[in-house]
């Protein structure tokens, strides 16, 4: 595993040789904060040393993402676009095979780029075409044809629209289904589904690793737990520090969301120390739960189910 100039480690994609820094920065803001308050963050997340950026057609920051790279460009922080590596999702009601491949150009002209590093596929449904509410209507979900979807998927790779494509949130059952039918496997899941997805070649990464304290989906159990601080307190970190240790020890990647320029970089110190056996158990018995965000809240599937009762059942 190779690193970034500012030590971040990297992971090297096996069906194609291209690098990813595990520790990646979030910009998805609930409430929104403002496109100049997300790009002027940015910026300062690319003086820190970040250089891998994920966003979504969902969330309203591929266009303060492209500003502050062009601004990036400009002053001198980074001499070139390859030099970061940058992620964006397919939202649910442009996931139809002849809506893929425009979904997409679309998003390279907010970000004001020739090509992405990576291309999800935000959740495995879809909703009708041109639907962008969220949480979605009842009444707008639909079976995502996932043979049409991941064809204009691969499609997005073949034109060098995009260098890898993956999944976001998929189950094991939904992974899958893709892997019967992929010409091009998904190089990243974004969901935790270990096992499976390191014996099927495909790298995972974790999002909201800190419990999304704040959003109407979030607690704050993970920066509260006992166990953590506790950790932390011997260690001289902090409880997120200690989290985030632990995902990136069980070989995991992990996106993280701070605007608050020391939160950014306590999240960069993670990779100069490490979590001893006892303290890994520890984490390890710490009781565990998973729950499916927005889609989920007006769906007749039921409030806080699991992601594999929803997406492995009638959708």
């Amino acid at each position: 595993m190779g690193s970034t100039s500012f030590g971040i480690p990297e992971h090297r994609f096996g069906s194609n040789g291209e690098k990813m820094p595990v520790l990646g920065f979030g910009t998805a803001v609930f409430p929104p904060v403002g496109a100049e308050a997300t790009k002027m963050a940015i910026l300062q997340s690319i003086k820190l040393g970040y250089r891998h950026f994920d966003t979504a057609a969902k969330y309203g920051s591929e266009q303060p993402l492209g500003e502050a790279i062009q601004e990036a460009l400009s002053i001198g922080l980074i001499q070139s676009r390859d030099e970061l590596f940058i992620t964006t999702k397919l939202w649910c009601g442009d996931a139809h095979g002849d809506l893929v491949v425009p979904a997409l150009k679309r998003s390279l002209q907010n970000l004001k780029l020739e090509y992405l590093d990576l291309f999800l596929i935000h959740w495995p449904v879809s909703c009708k075409p041109g639907t962008y509410e969220f949480p979605i209507k009842e009444e707008n979900f639909l079976p995502m044809d996932f043979n049409s979807v991941w064809a204009a998927m691969e499609e997005c790779q073949r034109l060098n629209l995009t260098k890898s494509i993956g999944v976001s949130n998929f189950s094991c059952k939904k992974l899958t289904d893709i892997l019967a039918i992929a010409n091009i496997p998904p190089a990243v899941n974004q969901k935790k589904l270990r096992e499976f997805c390191r014996a099927n070649g495909i790298f995972l990464t974790a999002y909201s690793p800190l419990g999304a304290n704040g959003t109407f989906w979030g607690s704050d159990r993970v920066l509260e737990c006992e166990v953590l601080k506790e950790i932390a307190k011997a260690k001289g970190k902090t409880a997120a520090q200690v989290s985030l240790r632990w995902i990136y020890e069980q070989g995991v990647g992990v996106i993280v969301k701070s605007f608050n320029g020391e939160r950014m970089k306590q999240n960069l110190g993670i990779f100069d120390w490490s979590l001893d056996e006892d303290e890994l158990k520890k984490i390890d018995e710490l009781p565990q739960s998973r729950g499916v965000t927005g889609v989920a809240y007006t769906s007749k599937y039921g409030p806080f189910r699991t992601v594999e009762d929803i997406w492995d059942g009638e959708m």
